[in-house]
């Protein structure tokens, strides 16, 4: 009965929190709010005893990921109002690719015949010297290794596009100029004056 209620209340605050990610007007509550997603989807994840999802999903995902989102937000300084005027225009592209993902979803369940759960019953307890990483591990590099390495890589290539976009030429911005650095030379630098002594009265 705990773990129902517990549940129930999670997933609410889960189903609220996901909504607040694309309904927010400033883009950092938005990714505030899809760390609450994170934090509830871990919370569920404790009470079908994947503890070490769990503390995958809050490490990584809130702990690193997270952050790299949020500084990737502040630093490509989005003119909110530009955005928010383009807005209304591409709204029924939005709204045909959500179709599109919720048919998707409803296909995959109907065509397995279901989640796969029998929801009348609980999460089975497991004995006291199972363990769940190396039942993920065991399925990620066997069954999965070839997803596993596309996910890395598109990944990779994600960060590096938005290091790439941080990176833009924008008036006003000051950047580094190594080669002008190391091609300095002391003189250009500092500059010697020869004072004469001068004795206080």
């Amino acid at each position: 009965m705990l773990v129902q209620t517990l549940f129930f209340i999670f997933s609410t605050i889960l189903v609220l929190a996901a909504v607040a990610v694309i309904t927010a007007r400033n883009p950092v509550y938005s990714a505030l709010a899809l760390v609450m997603c994170f934090v509830t989807s871990a919370a569920i994840w404790l009470l079908i005893e994947a503890e070490f999802l769990a503390v995958v999903l809050v490490l990584v995902y809130v702990g690193a990921v997270m952050v790299l989102f949020l500084f990737v937000v502040m630093m490509l300084d989005i003119n909110l109002a530009e955005l928010r005027q383009g807005f209304t225009r591409f709204a029924w592209l939005g709204w045909i690719t959500a179709l599109a993902v919720i048919v998707e979803i409803a296909g995959v369940i109907w065509a397995r015949g279901g989640m796969g759960i029998d929801v009348a019953r609980g999460a089975v307890p497991h004995p006291a010297d199972y363990s769940n990483t190396l039942e993920l591990g065991r399925i990620l590099y066997t069954q999965y290794a070839y997803p596993l390495e596309l996910a890395a890589m598109l990944l990779l290539v994600a960060i590096v596009a938005a290091i790439t976009l941080t990176m833009r030429h924008r008036p006003g911005l000051k950047k580094q100029d190594v080669d002008a650095q190391v091609a300095v030379k002391s003189a250009d630098r500092l500059r010697i004056v020869k004072m004469e002594a001068e004795k206080r009265p």
